[in-house]
């Protein structure tokens, strides 16, 4: 027996991650298909949607749902079957299990108890457009969905100021128009963007430009369809984060980033972040007035 023939055997009691497609069902691969066909059952984040693409390639196999709010018992489930002997294929309703999805979860709970998993590779949306951007491909990083929580979100926004790598965002439709009004206010609108739109279905779009254009493309035009925005990084600098901040004071920091509508904790880490100082140093000079 070939190598090759020993990797596509089925394996009782083992996790198989199917990437499945982001749009054209024709990406779904040989192997993915050889894989669905023959494990003992398939855990699927929507169980009816899925059911649809089993059903378009003659697939016919018991299905369990696996998704968000019933990941933990489900989990427990799922590698009992597996410690049993059975074999089980985990999809998500497109793309690659386990990136920015539950299956993360189900792999860890995996690892722990030494069941087997391996990954049959495929469609996946962040990588697609990264490719298609026309961006830096060296170094980049996956943000998926910004927070929702103003809180977390200016956080989380924060740390894209002193980001050199390329960052790539999933973004639903109707809350593309704030997310791209928060970039612009945190990175600048001369800042170039890739925003990738339908991809691998029949309306796919790659829109390259900056953000403030793709802010007053928006303004006239309905966002349609689920994005993957892909934002160019930014130079590097030195310690001293951005010029901006070349021969700020702490406390001159630290209001800054107030007006910015961040809290004083908040403030003071990204002040000491801007400045190249320890959080603690910023911390007593505030305290001291």
């Amino acid at each position: 027996m070939s190598n090759g023939e020993i990797k596509n055997k089925i394996e009782g009691g083992t996790l198989y991650l199917v990437a499945t497609p982001i749009g054209n069902l024709s990406d779904l691969s040989e192997r993915a298909i050889k894989v669905l066909s023959e494990v003992d059952f398939i855990a699927a984040e929507d169980t009816r949607n899925s059911l649809r693409l089993l059903t378009h390639f003659g697939i016919s196999k018991p299905m369990v749902s696996y998704h968000e709010h019933n990941r933990r018992e489900r989990g427990e489930e799922i590698a009992a079957r597996l410690l049993a002997g059975e074999s089980c294929a985990l999809i998500t309703d497109a793309g690659t299990p386990a990136i920015s999805d539950p299956g993360e979860d189900l792999v860890a709970l995996c690892a722990g108890r030494q069941i087997p998993v391996t990954s049959i590779p495929g469609a996946c949306a962040m990588i697609t457009a990264l490719t298609l951007s026309g961006l830096s491909t060296a170094r980049f990083t996956f943000e998926g969905f910004l927070p929702v929580p103003k809180k977390e979100r200016r956080e989380r926004l924060a740390e894209f100021e002193t980001e050199t790598k390329t960052m790539i965002l999933h973004e639903a439709p109707h809350k593309l128009r704030a997310t791209l009004a928060d970039l612009e206010k945190t990175l600048g609108g001369a800042r170039r963007i890739a925003l990738c739109r339908e991809l691998t279905k029949r309306n796919e779009e790659i829109f390259r430009t900056t953000i403030s254009k793709a802010i007053a493309y928006y303004e006239e035009r309905e966002p349609r369809g689920e994005y993957v925005l892909v934002v160019e990084g930014g130079k590097k600098t030195k310690p001293s984060v951005s010029t901006a901040f070349d021969g700020m004071t702490p406390e001159e920091a630290v209001a800054y980033y107030l007006e910015k509508g961040m809290s004083r904790n908040e403030a003071i880490k990204s002040a000491a972040k801007a400045l190249g100082l320890a959080r603690n140093e910023v911390y007593d000079r505030m305290k001291n007035n």
